[in-house]
């Protein structure tokens, strides 16, 4: 008898078979009807059982973050950046149809992996990172839902920033009809939004040649290009959504065979796509509008200063008076988007990096109570405007620590001992480092010449500026070369183990038979219990 070999976390898809009994002896085979399965018509009901994570991981590109980065991004630089989408979006669906792939094929979600591949001292920093990611993520939910809530019933900011706790209770109680009614109500409100963009695109009918030139044409030229196209980068490509699209996909039942994996990860890829290229259109709308709209005279003023507590104003053509209602409650379930996402996110981090398990609220709740601090303050000092600065730099920071989750998943999907048969090809290998290598470079170039234009400018005195640069400079050595680390140290550990190699009795009947998932703790949950 083939017995199944583990390591933490999950276990390998190809050993769990019994070759004796030639049936699975997963103990989950109860109540699940192989013979069913087996009658399973293919095509669109057979990718219907897979619909659900991609879906749920694209919420996370409609959320506060980055409606906000787009409309600075429109008002500030017209449609320069539209290419920044495109790519942005390009390189998003590559990576999480490889985060997707990773979780189909080992069984194991990437903080799981990161878990036994590196020493502990690397895997605490890369986990406390995860973190921080996570409560970035969860800055622009606390600052759009308070912002939503000072539209609506015109409360202070800094007031809406502390009843975004409440949130947490909001989606307990919506969780308890239904995962995917809660899914379905937070897209429909997102979706709204979304027709309400379509609809004023339509109307102010932005210029042609702009569109076009802005997503084929790359440019920085603007004063501030460079920033706006990091901060779009980092609400796009986001490190927490990394962890948490190779843990969902555990979720659902897949064939344990390799035909079954292969096909797995191709109806993964078509929904991951389907979401992306949605989420890709709203994007381009709300950027198209905000360009359109801004470049008139009239309301240039307005768009010095736009931020999500003003930017109503857009929807007015198509909307009239009701144009803040509608917006401030899309924008609302907008918000709540987010915190969905971060919330598992981060539980599946907790759960992979530290076998550590909380209940859903007591996750939200600490999540939410560390990011309400910077908002609140922020808001308190500052004003909205000031709110919406943060939504901006918390988009750069999730940009800034992208390369400590994408820079492991690269490596595992590209290697052997973690995917075996299934790592991925040579193609996608290089264009995924290209891209990835990218981003990094303008985000160590940004970081390096943003520091330096500050201090040569900046008006505090020169003791004190010496003592920031004392400060700074050694963490931004470090961040590099941090960065070299992940990419140059090789994989020492082997997760993935073919006990099929050399056993012709375990490799006939996997092809054809129809096993249960080898993850009994996520079967048929599309979130994390």
């Amino acid at each position: 008898m083939a017995s199944s070999q583990q390591t933490s976390g999950g276990s390998h898809r190809i050993a769990a078979v019994d070759v004796q009994k030639k049936t699975p002896t997963n103990n989950t085979l109860e109540g699940f009807d192989i013979e069913n399965q087996k009658k399973q018509k293919p095509g669109w009901r057979k990718f219907m059982a897979y619909v659900g994570p991609g879906f749920l991981v694209s919420l996370a590109y409609l959320d506060p973050a980055n409606l906000e980065t787009d409309l600075q991004a429109g008002a500030n630089d017209g449609f320069e950046l539209l290419w920044v989408i495109l790519i942005g979006l390009i390189f998003a669906l590559i990576i999480q149809s490889l985060a997707a792939n990773l979780g189909v094929s080992t069984g194991k979600h990437l903080s799981e992996l990161c878990k036994v591949e590196y020493p502990a001292f690397v895997k605490y920093c890369i986990w406390l990172l995860a973190e921080v990611a996570v409560i970035a993520a969860d800055v622009p939910e606390v600052i759009g839902t308070a912002f939503a809530l000072n539209i609506l019933f015109h409360i202070p900011v800094w007031a809406g920033v502390l009843l975004t706790g409440l949130s947490t209770l909001l989606l307990i109680g919506l969780q308890r009809y239904g995962v995917r009614k809660l899914e379905f109500l937070v897209a429909f409100m997102v979706f709204t939004m979304a027709a309400c963009f379509f609809g004023e695109m339509s109307y102010v009918k932005p210029p042609t040649d702009g569109l076009v030139k802005g997503l084929f044409i790359p440019k920085l030229n603007g004063q501030t290009a460079t920033g706006d196209a990091i901060a779009l980068l980092g609400s796009l490509i986001m490190p927490h959504n990394l962890f948490l699209h190779s843990a969902l996909v555990l979720s659902r039942k897949i064939p344990n065979s390799v035909r079954g994996i292969k096909d797995a990860c191709r109806y993964f890829l078509i929904e991951s796509g389907f979401a992306l290229l949605v989420a890709f259109f709203i994007n381009v709308a709300v950027i198209s509008v905000t360009a359109t709209i801004c470049s008139a005279e009239d309301v240039s003023e307005q768009c010095n200063d736009i931020n999500l507590n003003s930017a109503s104003f857009l929807l007015k053509n198509v909307l009239r008076k009701s144009s803040s209602t509608i917006y401030a409650i899309a924008l609302l379930a907008s918000g709540q988007s987010s915190t969905i996402t971060c919330t598992y996110a981060g539980q599946f981090i907790m759960q992979g990096f530290l076998d550590l398990k909380m209940k859903r609220w007591q996750r939200n709740l600490m999540t939410r109570s560390i990011s309400i601090a910077p908002s609140l303050i922020v808001s308190l000092f500052g004003g909205p405007a000031a709110a919406g600065n943060l939504i901006v730099i918390s988009a750069m920071i999730l940009s800034f620590e992208l390369p400590f989750s994408l820079i492991p998943l690269l490596k595992f999907s590209s290697s052997a001992s973690k995917m075996g048969p299934y790592k991925s090809s040579i193609y996608i290998i290089v264009i995924s480092w290209i891209l990835g290598l990218g981003i990094i470079g303008i985000n160590v170039y940004y970081l390096s010449t943003a520091f330096v234009g500050w201090m040569i400018h900046n008006n505090i005195p020169k003791a004190a500026t010496v003592f920031i640069a004392i400060l700074v400079f050694p963490l931004i050595v470090v961040y590099i070369a941090s960065v070299i680390y992940l990419m140059v140290r090789k994989d020492r550990v082997v997760t993935f183990i073919d006990t099929t190699k050399n056993d012709p009795a375990v490799l006939a009947p996997m092809e054809d038979s129809d096993l249960v998932p080898y993850r009994e703790d996520l079967a048929d949950i599309p979130l994390p219990e």
